[in-house]
Order: structure tokens, then sequence, then C-alpha cells
């Protein structure tokens, strides 16, 4: 009886750390929030401003689970245990040696589980007023899908629609320096959208990585304003859009980008200036598009490449107007923009100077 009544209740550890929880909301009360997950995790995605502050790396991480699966779940929590206090200790004499005595930092991992927890143990066993993310990142996660899905809704998006060289993006940026509200996807996604979209030395963004910028910039725009937009496919390189906001997208008014061919292959050349520093690169992305859906023989791809060897850009430029972008584009079905019909006409110069005051110009003709 003495040995039971001198025992704790099973529960009384979890009742201990109960108070150390931090709900979702109570991000912006903290003065650092911390990642313990492993670098590999951090670099999918993590929580916008979190530093990386992994208990585990990956081969750690690697282990612990081989030996979970393996051997027993025991010798991997007693395994584990010895990492993370290792770990712990290093960050303590390092990253986290200069922090002051009432210092404030959420600490996370994937569920809010052991990882996390250690750390925010051990902070508070020092001094520090240290908080563990109630449910972790995969909160985090599930907070992001659904504002991808509710926040589109409220937004009134302007379309701008044109073919591939009318120097949408270049619009879109004046109309931001205009003073318009604008969402830039491609930016975002690290990506053109277009056949030499993918930007060299540049990898996109995991789809959870791309999902939580673009929530957090649905999360800024003032839903009372209009918010431009370019057109886009429902993928964007590698990554996909939500498709509440391809709803909203569809749904919303439209201006048609009109630039001569000319003034499009001026514009396409500039714009292929630092893919044509990297010829190989260049050629490689071209290759991709033989035998695509056979609307390119080898004699025609051939000749592309050659007008890269000889520093053809303009021709080059030319080329892809007439035998990729525009055909391409005429088979596109855009009947999804149902108000392209009504769309506002916007003759555009891209290579002019005064692409600003072109854009405070049609907001002025707006309704």
């Amino acid at each position: 009886m003495l040995m039971a009544a001198s025992r704790p209740p099973i529960n009384a550890t979890a009742t201990h750390v109960k108070h150390l929880l931090a709900s979702l909301d109570k991000l912006d009360d903290f003065d650092e929030i911390i990642d313990v997950r492993s670098p590999l995790e951090y670099a999918d995605d993590h929580i916008p401003g979190a530093i990386n502050a992994p208990v585990l790396s990956n081969e750690e991480r690697v282990l612990v689970g081989t030996l979970y699966r393996q051997v027993s779940p025991f010798e991997a929590s007693r395994t584990g245990a010895a990492i993370v206090a290792r770990n712990i200790a290093r960050y303590l004499e390092t990253t986290f040696a200069d922090r002051p005595q009432g210092w404030r930092p959420l600490v996370y991992c994937w569920r809010g589980g052991k990882r996390s927890g250690s750390m925010t143990v051990m902070f508070n066993m020092i001094g520090w007023r240290a908080r563990q993310l109630d449910g972790g990142y995969k909160r985090y996660r599930g907070a992001t899908l659904e504002a991808l899905d509710a926040l589109p809704a409220a937004l009134r998006c302007v379309v701008l629609v044109g073919p591939t060289g009318s120097g949408k993006t270049r619009l879109l940026k004046a109309l931001e320096q205009a003073g318009a509200q604008t969402l830039d996807l491609e930016q975002l996604a690290s990506h053109r959208g277009s056949l030499l979209g993918a930007l060299p030395g540049i990898a996109q963004p995991s789809q959870k990585r791309f999902d939580t910028l673009l929530a957090m910039r649905l999360r800024e725009l003032d839903a009372s304003r209009p918010v431009y937009v370019e057109s886009e496919s429902r993928k964007i390189g590698s990554v996909a859009l939500p498709p509440a906001l391809l709803q909203a997208m569809h749904q919303g008014a439209c201006i048609e980008v009109v630039s001569t061919r000319e003034d499009r292959a001026a514009f396409l050349q500039q714009d292929y200036a630092e893919l044509f520093a990297n010829p190989e690169w260049l050629k490689a992305q071209l290759q991709r598009l033989l035998g695509l859906l056979g609307l390119h023989s080898r004699d025609v791809i051939n000749g592309w490449l050659q007008m890269v060897d000889e520093g053809r850009r303009i021709d080059l430029a030319r080329e892809l107007i007439d035998r990729h972008y525009d055909p391409a584009y005429a088979r596109s079905s855009h009947a999804h923009y149902t108000q392209l019909p009504q769309a506002t006409r916007m003759d555009f110069r891209p290579n002019d100077a005064d692409v600003v005051d072109q854009a405070r110009a049609l907001l002025a003709a707006l309704p």
C-alpha cells in the first residue's frame, strides 16, 4: 500500500505538462518559434519565421524509426532520448546560449509529441517560459488547408488574360507599383508558368511550402479591394493551385492584355536573357518538347537548338510565339473564365519605360 500510495497517478505527467501547451492562435505571442523536426521535414514546409533546431537529424530520425520497427519501441525510445538530450545540450551551448531569462519560445514538432515536448520541458526547467504548440505542425497544416479552402471565396479577383509574351507579369508588377492590390502566384511558385517558366538554379517550393506561402499571402489581402492576378492553369510548374482560388479567379472580371507580335518577341528575348546565359539548360528545356502531343518534330526542335547555339534570341522568340505559344493558347479553353466575353481590353506596351503610367491609366479607366 505504501508503494502504491507513493506512486503518482498515471496521468500526472500529462497533467503537469498540459499547462505548457499553446494553441495555434497564440503564434504571435512568442519571441521565437522553434521547429525541432528534422532538416528534411523543415525544408518541406514550416511555420513562417520558425528556425530549425532539429532534436533528431535526418539520419538519426531514420535510425530511431528503424529501431522501432525492427527491434522494439523501448529500444527506439531509449536511443532516441539519449540523442535528443545530447542535441538539446548542444543547442543550449550554441544556438540558444544568448537568450535572456525572460525568453518566450514556442516549440513544435510533427504532432506536438516527444520531440517538442522534450525541449519545452528542458527550457522550462532552466527558467525560460517555453510552450509547446498543441497538435504541432500537423495542426498548422490543417489550418493552412482550411484557409486555402475558405479565404478565396471573399476575394474580388480581376484576372489578366493573354498569350505568353504579352507582358502580364510586368503589368501585374506595374499595377502593384500604381497602388493596386496584387496576388503574384508565379512569384510564390518560383516559376513563370510557361514552356520556359522554370528558373535556372532556383527550385520550386514543395506543394506544402507553396500552400503555406499562398495562405500567408491570402490572409494579408484586403477583401474589400479588388485583387489583380494573372490567369493560370491548375498547375504552375510542379505546384497546384487550390480549387477554391481557381474558382474565384474563373468568376472574376477579366482584362485582356494585348501586345503586338514584335513587342511580344522583344519582351520574350529580354525575358530569356538569363536563359541564354545557360544555353545547355535552355536546350534541355526545349528538348523536353520533342514529341509532346506530337506537336513539334525533331527538325523543328533542332532548329530551335541551333538558334540557341547561335545566340539568336529574337528569332527563337518569334518561332516560339508562332509555332508553340499561340497555337497552345488557341487550343486552351477559356470557357471557365465566365466574364471573359465582357473583358476590358488593355493594349499594353510591355517594353516601354512608362509601364507604371500605363497601369495607372488602366486603373483609372476601370469602373
